[in-house]
């Protein structure tokens, strides 16, 4: 007879030993690394405070595209697991004929290589790197070119090659060139030399120019070429002063064309591109931050971008859940729209992000670029406009009151409408708002309630013209532990490591608070025998809050078991209670933005996963137990209550011997108004009989007791 019991055995030992090895292959399938070189900027704060950067170095943009006799800094990067680079070996496959370029290591930077372009053409440099879990390779293509200049500008034509001798026949480029004409951008040399006691001069040509040489000679026919060779000489014309302009225009017109920040000082120099029959692989459009950091970190003029770089902007969190569609959508849902530079400038344009397939090699900062267009708006600042009628919360609420902090709210807000997604099942641990619900919070929208008094405002919005940009973005400190670290585009107001809070912008308002703890609440909301400042209040209430719900008595919420809680019959406001506790928690602000918004929803939340409604958030002046409603009733009934100051309350049911019945509210609460349900259970859950109770409420030194009938 055939033993079954035999093959079975050998049957799941062979699934066993089968599925071993596809988590074996798995394993090292996903842990295997992945290298891309990225091509890295050097700014020149990063060449006056870094040695490696000593000597022989120039500012670099981080482009592909890059100007001839100037330095390209390449990093390895192993961006597929965590394990660090043990070697990295670097190889110039290819370079222009007659090129005596090599690649040379940088002190202190050991993944980084540098090689200087010292001819037009392409360059092509491999790295080999080895780690723990094994190892890759891979090439970057690079190309030197020469300065074309862009031509057009104030009405000195453009010919070929200038940019705009072919891009300005075609409407789309011609917008884009009728705005950045009359930007800082382009505008920023003629002023400079045309205004008196400006203190303009060649230590600013280097960024106010194109191509102008940035520490070390480089023949590339950018504006320092250019002049020489058609004799232009600053020394004649200093200093600035009315009609310095109009002479280079009028004797010097080749001149204009790259007498300004133009195409190809974001871009990159053009000749390659221009020349090899508009090869665009040859040119490079990019909103990372090199571009703008080549001249925006400069200290002391140009803080700007080290204030950024001690931003959470410029460690924006990635996740491989982000290449989560190819149908490009620019939803809430599609965390890419927030969560990298390019897809928050596609979605400002109504482009479609595509982010099938991509990984973190592909993934963008949220740089300047992102939120300021360079090529102009007509928005100040040249930020950014969004496509109309995008500027609302997810629940639908328009924020036209916002002014420059409609782009901090494009991201800055819950991504779901409150009121419907409370109805659907709680399915994982992003469940919810998700982060940054700030903007909700800020404009009192979106919060979940529960039937009873509406929250109340703080109403910051009422009064800041400008939102987010009003608080956070005033001048950075001027002490040396604090520069740059709050305010400005840092846009923290508190800075950790010396315990400082930035509260200029406040100033106008609240005179004379320097620190966030001088905001004292109204009441003890968290119930904890003090009235402390609206953050402490806003902490403890989320800590009770979270004490209600389930795992129930501990600080912190189990979403599988709100998921799993779908037969309590309260199972809605848990929900509700639930998602407004990740709106608060993560909004991160603790109610500085809207603290009676955020503390009534807190106590309101807590209340209702309770059984009781806050009718209203007023002070009343008197203790009062009201008379239960419907009477008789069958088989739930419900009564006011109000407490005029904080204190213990409690609110037992008795049967008609005196005998306790249940316990409805057993707390420290706020003042207020409030209705509390009975369900005619006992506290064994079971139903109670038909008959005469009394409930009585217990609050500080007043009592009283009233009687209710339940008939079946």
């Amino acid at each position: 007879m055939l033993n079954t019991n035999y093959l079975g055995g050998i049957t799941m030992r062979r699934t066993g030993t089968i599925l071993m090895l596809m988590v074996i292959c798995a394993g090292i399938l996903f842990a295997a690394p992945k290298v891309k070189i990225v091509t890295e900027y050097v700014t020149p704060q990063m060449l006056a405070t870094n040695s490696a950067f000593t000597g022989d170095s120039t500012v670099a943009t981080g482009l592909r595209s890059v100007a001839k006799g100037t330095y390209v800094y390449m990093r390895a990067w192993n961006f597929g697991d965590t394990a660090a680079i043990q070697t990295a070996t670097w190889t110039m496959l290819t370079k222009p004929a007659g090129s005596g370029a090599t690649l040379a290591g940088l002190t202190g930077l050991p993944t980084w290589q540098k090689f200087k372009a010292d001819l037009t053409g392409a360059y092509q440099v491999k790295v080999s790197i080895t780690t723990s879990t094994g190892s890759k390779d891979t090439t970057v293509d690079i190309f030197a070119s020469t300065y074309v200049g862009t031509g057009g500008f104030d009405n000195v034509p453009a010919a070929f090659p200038n940019c705009m001798s072919c891009h300005g026949t075609t409407p789309k480029f011609q917008d884009i060139f009728n705005r950045w004409k009359t930007t800082g951008h382009a505008t920023s040399f003629k002023t400079g030399i045309s205004t008196s006691n400006s203190g303009f001069g060649p230590s600013c040509f280097k960024c106010h120019t194109m191509g102008y040489d940035h520490d070390i000679f480089a023949a590339n026919n950018g504006f320092d070429d250019k002049a020489r060779d058609l004799g232009w000489n600053w020394s004649t014309y200093a200093p600035p002063k009315p009609g310095n302009w109009d002479t280079i225009k009028n004797r010097f017109p080749e001149l204009t064309k790259f007498a300004g920040v133009g195409c190809e000082s974001c871009h990159g120099p053009g000749s390659e591109h221009v020349f090899g029959g508009g090869d665009t692989t040859k040119i490079m459009k990019s909103v990372d931050e090199g571009t703008c950091g080549s001249c925006h970190d400069s200290q002391p003029n140009g803080p700007i971008f080290t204030q950024w770089k001690n931003a959470r902007h410029s460690k924006v969190v990635w996740s491989s859940s982000f290449a989560q569609n190819n149908n490009g959508t620019n939803d809430l849902g599609n965390c890419i729209r927030c969560h990298d530079g390019q897809g928050y400038v596609n979605f400002t344009k109504g482009i479609g992000t595509n982010t099938n397939g991509k990984t973190q090699a592909s993934h963008e900062m949220v740089s300047c670029a992102t939120c300021h267009d360079p090529h102009g708006s007509s928005n100040p600042y040249q930020l950014r406009s969004r496509p109309a009628g995008s500027d609302t919360l997810a629940n639908g609420y328009h924020y036209s009151n916002v002014g420059n902090g409609a782009v901090c709210l494009d991201c800055h807000k819950s991504r779901r409408n409150t009121a419907t997604y409370v109805l659907t099942k709680v399915t994982s641990s992003t469940w919810g708002p998700h982060h940054n619900s700030q903007g909700d919070l800020y404009l009192g929208q979106n919060l979940a309630t529960f039937g009873g008094a509406p929250y109340r405002q703080t109403q910051h919005w009422a009064f800041l013209q400008n939102a987010c940009v009003t608080c956070h973005m005033p001048p950075t400190d001027t002490t040396a532990a604090n520069k740059d670290k709050v305010g400005g585009h840092a846009l923290y107001l508190h800075n950790e490591a010396t315990d400082y809070d930035h509260l200029k912008a406040c100033q106008s308002c609240h005179f004379g608070k320097t620190r966030f703890d001088q905001f004292i609440a109204d009441a003890d909301y968290d119930a904890d025998g003090t009235i402390e400042a609206w953050r402490f209040e806003v902490k403890g209430s989320l800590t009770r809050l979270a004490m209600a719900l389930p795992p129930y008595g501990v600080d912190s919420v189990a979403w599988q078991l709100i998921a799993a809680d779908t037969l309590n019959p309260n199972h809605l406001n848990t929900k509700k209670a639930y998602i407004n506790y990740l709106s608060i928690r993560d909004g991160g602000e603790y109610g500085m933005h809207n603290a009676k918004y955020v503390i009534d929803a807190l106590v309101a939340s807590r209340n209702a996963v309770l059984g009781i409604t806050n009718l209203s958030y007023e002070i009343p002046v008197r203790f009062e137990l009201g008379q239960n409603y419907p009477n008789p009733f069958n088989p739930t009934t419900k009564f006011k209550f109000a407490i005029p100051k904080d204190g213990d309350v409690k609110i037992i049911v008795y049967d008609i011997m005196g005998r306790e019945v249940n316990v409805l509210v057993n707390q420290k609460m706020a003042p207020g108004t409030y209705e509390v349900d009975w369900n005619g259970m006992n506290m064994a859950n079971a139903k109670v009989s038909s008959g005469v109770y009394f409930y009585r409420i217990i609050a500080g030194n007043f009592t009283e007791v009233k009687k209710m009938v339940m008939v079946k």
